[in-house]
Parts: C-alpha cells; structure tokens; sequence
C-alpha cells in the first residue's frame, strides 16, 4: 500500500509540474532572445558612422517594464531571456558635431541624433527573434513644439476642452520670426481594427490608393496628411519671439479661471479653477465662429489677442484630440510655394469616396521644422504611428488621459548664459515630460 501511495504522489507531482509548464507557455512567460542588427541609412556615402555604442531600448507595452543595452562593433544588440509579449523597440545615438566633421567632412551647428523605432512588435514564444532596424538622422530646426495641451481639464470640475493649448519655442541663439509659421493636426487610421482603408505594414494608411493620387510620388513616406492646418499671420517681421522664449496658441485665449461670458451671452465657469489654465496672455487664439453656421457659445474673439489664419478645419472650435490620437508639425515654406492651394486627397477607403467625402492636405516633409506624435496613455488603445523615424521615432502622452488636466512638455537640454536650450533628439519619448497641471511658458 506504502508503495502505491507513493507512486500516486510522483504521479500528482509529474502532473502538477507539466501542467505548470504548459501554463507557462500559453501564458507566453517563457523567455525569449531578441537580437537587433543596425544600420544606417546612409545609401552610398562613402564614409562609415560609429556603429558601436548605439543604444537600444525596449519596453514591454503591457507591464511597462524596460531593458536597455548598446550595440556591439557589429552594431549588434542582444537581449537575453526576456518574457514574449508586445514591445517599444527604440534605437539611438548622438553624434558630436566634432566627430560628424571628422567622418564625413559636413559642418553642423550642434551635435546630431540618429533614431530608429519599431512600435507594438510582438515577440512570441518559440524560436529567437532578430529584427533589423536603420538609423535615420532626425530633422533639428531653431523652433521646436514646445508644450501641448491635449487632454483637457475636468468635464464638470475644469474647463472640458475650453482650455487647450499649443506652444512653439525659439531654441536658437538668435530672434526668430512666427509671422507664416503653419501648425498642422496630423490625421490618419485611429485603430488598429479598423478595416475600411488600404493599409501599410505599420497598420498606418496606405495613401497611394487615395483617389487621384499621382504615380511619380512617393506619398506614405514624402509627406504627412492633416486635417487641421492654421497659420500665424504677418508681413515676415511683425512677430518676433527672442531666443528661449515661445509663443502659445489658444483655443480661446480667455482666463478659464475665472467666469466669463460665452457668446449667447451665458457665463462660463468653472468648479475648480486650480484644474485650468489663464490663456488670457496668449499670443494667438483660434476663432472659428466667423464660418460657422452653428459654433459653439465658447468660441469667443479676445480682440486683444491676434487670430490665426484657418486654412483648413473641422468639427466646431480647434478641438485637440483629447484621447491623444493625433500627431503634430510646424513648418514654414519659400515664396514659391501657395500653402493654401496644395493638393488634397481623400482617404484610400477601400469603397470609393463619395464627391462630398472629406480631403486632407498633404504636407511634403522637407518643409516640416519639427512634429510630435502623440498617442493614448495606455497601451491596449494606441493607435498607428502616423510619423516616421525622422520626425519622431517615439511617441510621448499625458499619463492620465484625458480630461486630466496634463500637458506634455519637452525637457530642458542645458542652461547657456541664462538661455534654456530644450531636448530634441527626435524621440518624444525622451524628449518629452509632462506637467500635472498644464502651464503655458513653463519648463520642465
């Protein structure tokens, strides 16, 4: 009886231990090897950059848990055991300007940053997996994005969407001038299971199936679609903004702090002021009401503050994506180009567009100064990246969503003689900060 006992505990203890382990593999807990192999995009240059050092990053969008290692001489990273699931694969390196000349004989102002990103990679159990990724130097410019307030404030509390904001800085060491400076709202696929569009790889529209778009072009990687497009007026000279100082841009440039009073002559308040911002000092505000059959009491005109051009719209006010959907560029052109007459095109909707369907400007990438993707503060919503590597090789949000009173801001670099220089690697993800209260002109 001793015996058969004893043979019947072995026998629960082997099955107790293979159940265990299947667990562990449909629960996808057995580690995996992740190899990255790197590589520039430097088609035939001639001339050969620092493959050693890269650094590599990976985060687990589900546990928000990260590793991070560098490349070897190869330009090879490795990591070792890490769990399956959903990652945030980020590459970088900064170049001094120094060495940069030294290599390829190019004179730049300040050092450069090459990024490579890939979002929402899954990695299964099974055999290792190695994913190839390129380096691409990111576009720097004297102005950056600044500061966007996106998500708002309380619904019954704070001011809703009343008091969002947008904030564009001088990073230079000389006055610049916002006169014809264009800030557009990047629009593209907002779900991954939407599936009433051409898509690419990345999940993101495929525009060349758009309606009327032309063969000779390269439109998913040239350019950028918006759907919302204002411009800062002026004659080139009429607003100077002094090195390290910003100018912010309004949905309503009023102190939602305080009661005001809405156009049908009603008063609009809030329950808790500590939860919004005074946009009353504001250099420009939006003011659709003039094209509106029906705008929203809200949108009211602060005569002392300067309104922006409108050349491209929709819904009833210069709403911001509370859920953190949209992404962001700022960019100026030449005296050649007519902003206002560049083409439009529908989305590639699987079905034909209708003749009244919506169309959306498309934005070539060499005019664009910077941008800035935003996306939703938890993983399970995020949406197709609608930048490149270029742009934004990373993505950045406000930790509690929407409604939360939260703005994102970028990251101060260094101080030079009293002059605040901001991070921009091209990666909103290290570049970008938050404040738990929006603050416009604040630094982080």
């Amino acid at each position: 009886m001793k015996k058969i006992s004893y043979l019947l505990l072995l026998i629960t203890i082997a099955t107790i231990y293979s159940c265990k382990k299947e667990e562990a593999v449909s629960t996808g807990i057995t580690p995996v090897n992740l190899v990255v192999n790197l590589a520039y995009d430097l088609d035939s240059s001639g001339y050969e950059l620092p493959i050693k050092g890269v650094s590599v990053k990976i985060t687990n969008t589900g546990t928000n848990s990260m590793l991070s290692t560098t490349s070897n001489d190869s330009g090879i990273a490795r990591f070792t055991g890490i769990p399956a699931g959903t990652y945030d694969i980020d590459a970088s390196i900064t170049i001094d300007d120094t060495t940069y000349y030294q290599i390829t004989g190019t004179y730049i102002s300040s050092d450069i940053t090459f990024n490579a990103a890939e979002k929402n990679t899954a990695i299964a159990v099974g055999n290792d997996v190695t994913l190839n990724m390129t380096l691409v130097a990111g576009t720097t410019g004297q102005w950056v994005i600044k500061q966007i307030y996106y998500a708002g404030s309380h619904r019954t509390n704070g001011a809703l969407y009343r008091d969002q904001f947008f904030e564009i800085y001088n990073n230079s060491d000389q006055v610049l001038y916002a006169d014809s400076m264009y800030i557009g709202q990047v629009f593209g696929r907002q779900s991954f299971t939407n599936t009433t569009y051409y898509t690419l790889a990345n999940g993101q529209m495929d525009w060349t199936y758009s309606v009327n778009m032309p063969t000779d072009i390269n439109p998913n990687s040239d350019y950028v679609y918006t759907r919302t497009l204002l411009m800062i007026p002026g004659n080139g000279t009429t607003y100077p903004v002094q090195p390290g100082e910003s100018i912010v841009i309004a949905q309503t440039a009023m102190n939602h702090k305080e009661p005001w009073t809405g156009s049908n002559g009603t008063t609009i308040t809030v329950k808790d002021p500590s939860l919004t911002v005074d946009l009353s000092g504001a250099d420009f505000e939006t003011y659709y009401a003039p094209f509106l059959s029906s705008a929203l009491s809200s949108d009211v005109d602060n005569i002392s503050v300067p309104n922006v051009e409108v050349l491209q719209y929709f819904g009833s006010d210069w709403i911001l994506d509370n859920n953190g959907r949209d992404a962001y560029v700022i960019f100026k052109v030449d005296g050649s180009q007519v902003v206002k007459n560049w083409p439009q095109y529908n989305f590639p909707t699987i079905s034909t567009p209708s003749s009244t369907a919506t169309k959306y400007y498309q934005i070539p990438n060499k005019y664009v100064i910077d941008a800035v993707e935003i996306q939703p503060n938890t993983a399970e919503d995020r949406v197709p990246k609608k930048l490149g590597a270029s742009f934004d090789a990373g993505y950045t949000f406000a930790p509690l969503g929407s409604y939360s009173s939260q703005s994102v801001i970028r990251k101060t670099l260094k101080t030079v003689n009293g002059r605040i220089i901001l991070k921009d690697t091209n990666n909103s993800t290290e570049d970008f900060d938050y404040f738990d209260v929006a603050n416009p002109r604040g630094f982080k």
